[in-house]
């Protein structure tokens, strides 16, 4: 069931099981199996999916992405929430602080 949850930067999130994901042109496309719908995750969308490979707090995520862009911590920090929480309702990572666990 879908929330009205919102992520903060405090919170780990970590990909979820069942996707066929692939490099296409410099871009991350990804299959859910579990819904069939295909996902244009763009370049930074990819390095997002790839880092949270395994459980990471959405801060540290942020300061990996700030290291390799010039970007402002704010608006780095709006675009992965709001990001991660578009991925959440698609139900292709888990929320870990939501009791949303493998």
């Amino acid at each position: 069931m879908i929330t009205n949850q919102t992520l903060d930067i405090t919170q780990e999130v970590v990909q979820k099981d069942g996707h066929i994901v692939s490099d296409m042109g410099g871009e991350k496309v990804m299959l859910s199996i579990e819904n069939g719908k295909y996902y244009n995750l763009g370049s930074v969308g990819g390095i997002i999916w790839d880092l949270i490979q395994e459980p990471m707090k959405v801060e540290h995520l942020i300061d990996k992405l700030i290291e390799q862009y010039d970007v402002e911590r704010s608006v780095c920090e709006g675009h992965v929430l709001s990001f991660l929480e578009h991925m959440v309702k698609e139900g292709l990572i888990h929320n870990k602080e939501t009791g949303d666990v493998r």
